[in-house]
């Protein structure tokens, strides 16, 4: 049983899977860092530091004053205005990510040289692959470096 879990723990999945997790986690901290603190300030003054998060509709029939209170009480309440919020910051937490991909991919397609897995017959100017010894349009036998070419 031992080996069979150590075979399991030892796959490259589940290694990659871990740390991915790990990873995750504290990307999902910087994320909500950037939110929280960055972006959350100018739009709450923007829109005039509306809170959702005590909207909600009372099932028990009681008044409360707050949501705090509702639930202090043990009412039954439907709380839309934290689901509104948590939808905000989903849509916010989402587009931060979108502009952080956005930016590692352009500066990865920047960082890694394209090789070139083609290369120009001499005779017939046709594509054909690096490693091939004679063109499949003309049949010519090529040489083994581009430095016995002669065109």
């Amino acid at each position: 049983m031992f080996k069979e879990f150590k075979k399991f723990i030892m796959r490259g999945n589940v290694l990659d899977l871990a740390v991915g997790v790990v990873i995750g986690a504290a990307f999902s901290k910087i994320v909500d860092s950037t939110v929280n603190d960055i972006l959350m300030p100018p739009i709450g003054l923007i829109i005039g530091k509306v809170d959702f998060s005590n909207l909600y509709i009372n099932l028990s029939g009681k008044d409360y004053s707050s949501l705090a209170d509702a639930q202090e009480a043990g009412a039954a309440t439907i709380n839309y205005g934290l689901f509104l919020t948590n939808i905000i910051n989903f849509l916010i937490i989402t587009f931060v990510i979108f502009l952080i991909v956005k930016q590692v991919n352009r500066y990865h397609n920047k960082a890694e040289p394209k090789t070139a897995v083609t290369k120009k017959c001499p005779e017939c100017i046709s594509d054909i692959p690096i490693s091939a010894r004679r063109c499949p349009a003309c049949t010519t036998y090529l040489p083994e470096t581009e430095n016995e070419w002669t065109t």
